[in-house]
């Protein structure tokens, strides 16, 4: 059979086809020869459970404890001076709202006859020791008995008693101020009539000032009497003062302890009823100075840090938070230096084995 020249185009086409893939075969082989053979499998396990962290070894230092609260501040006294004696308010001399001393008049009654009565209380006293002194004379020269005497001394104190009774009363018609404070409201005004026991006003005591909070049930045992306390109020104002009160007996409603701080005010620059943000001393103890981003929560949603123990092994340790400063955050619940993991402490579990470089 003649071969035409279509017949040998196609031979020749099929023939470069047939070479093309045998050459592509040869070249994939020697390739994978030449490939490293793939790493065990236990191998990259152990890559991959092997985190890497980064600790920073804190050792154990000493830290004043205090606890923090929401408290207020209260008058040291406040008392409603009342009137002892009846009458109608004839002035009211002491402005509301001013700081008056002890023995201002807040309220003057009418005198009406109680000035005559002091009058008449003296003009008997004098009269009384006259007749004594008579009396006394005439014994002395035998006219009068001892038994005469010893009566005429006895109406003369009488007379006395009733005179001092009638300068009470009068001195009563000035309603005046128990101690230095504020004359916070007044109650009567001129021309109230006042029985005796009705207000004239009321009168607070703000130096020294009283800070009050609730403390719960696990602080209360910490305090004592004498503790020193700072208070910083809404406005910014900060006192310092010391417990002078820590309740023995709960709240029945609230389960809570309460505690009074007495504070110097001089200026009476903070008043009654501010809220404050009170931090109490407790003492001197163990604590740990570490960084703010190595707190961390656990599974319980307790606040703490982890650390790597001697065997390389993570644990987590619960902390409470003393003081936050600059340098960092004082914790308590540690013991001795402890490796805290400063990053990567997020991405680990307790129990856990990890691979320890110090911190940069």
């Amino acid at each position: 059979m003649r071969l035409t020249s279509a017949h040998k185009f196609a031979i020749g086409i099929v023939a470069v086809v047939v070479l093309l893939f045998l050459a592509g075969t040869l070249f994939n082989k020697a390739k994978v020869s030449r490939e490293p053979a793939p790493k065990s499998k236990a191998a990259g396990q152990a890559a991959v459970t092997t985190p890497s962290v980064q600790v920073t070894t804190t050792p154990e230092g000493s830290r004043a404890y205090s606890v923090r609260v929401r408290g207020r501040t209260e008058a040291a006294r406040s008392v409603v001076v009342r009137s002892e004696t009846a009458g109608i308010v004839a002035a009211t001399p002491a402005v509301e709202g001013a700081y008056v001393t002890r023995g201002t008049v807040l309220c003057r009654l009418n005198v009406d006859a109680r000035e005559a009565g002091l009058a008449q209380a003296r003009a008997a006293v004098r009269s009384r020791e006259l007749t004594r002194q008579a009396t006394e004379e005439l014994s002395a020269k035998g006219y009068r008995s001892q038994t005469q005497v010893l009566q005429d001394q006895a109406n003369l104190d009488s007379a006395r008693a009733a005179l001092r009774q009638a300068e009470i009363a009068l001195e009563q018609t000035n309603i005046r101020a128990p101690f230095n404070g504020v004359f916070d409201r007044r109650e009567a005004e001129v021309g109230t009539y006042l029985a005796p026991g009705q207000a004239c006003g009321t009168m607070i005591e703000l130096d020294p000032l009283l800070i009050v909070a609730d403390l719960p049930e696990t602080e209360a045992g910490k305090f004592q009497v004498g503790a020193s306390a700072v208070a910083t109020l809404v406005g910014g104002e900060v006192l310092n003062g010391v417990v002078r009160y820590v309740a023995r007996d709960a709240d029945p409603q609230t389960r809570t302890y309460r505690v009074e701080i007495s504070a110097r005010n001089a200026k009476l620059s903070a008043r009654s009823g501010l809220s404050a943000d009170v931090r109490i001393s407790a003492g001197q103890g163990p604590a740990h100075l570490i960084q703010v981003s190595s707190l961390v929560l656990d599974s319980a949603g307790r606040q703490g840090v982890r650390y790597v123990d001697e065997g390389g092994s993570v644990r987590f340790a619960p902390t409470t938070l003393i003081e936050e400063t600059p340098e960092g955050a004082w914790v308590t619940g540690l013991r001795g230096p402890v490796r805290i993991i400063t990053v990567g402490q997020s991405y680990v579990a307790e129990g856990q084995k990890v691979l320890v470089t110090a911190a940069r």
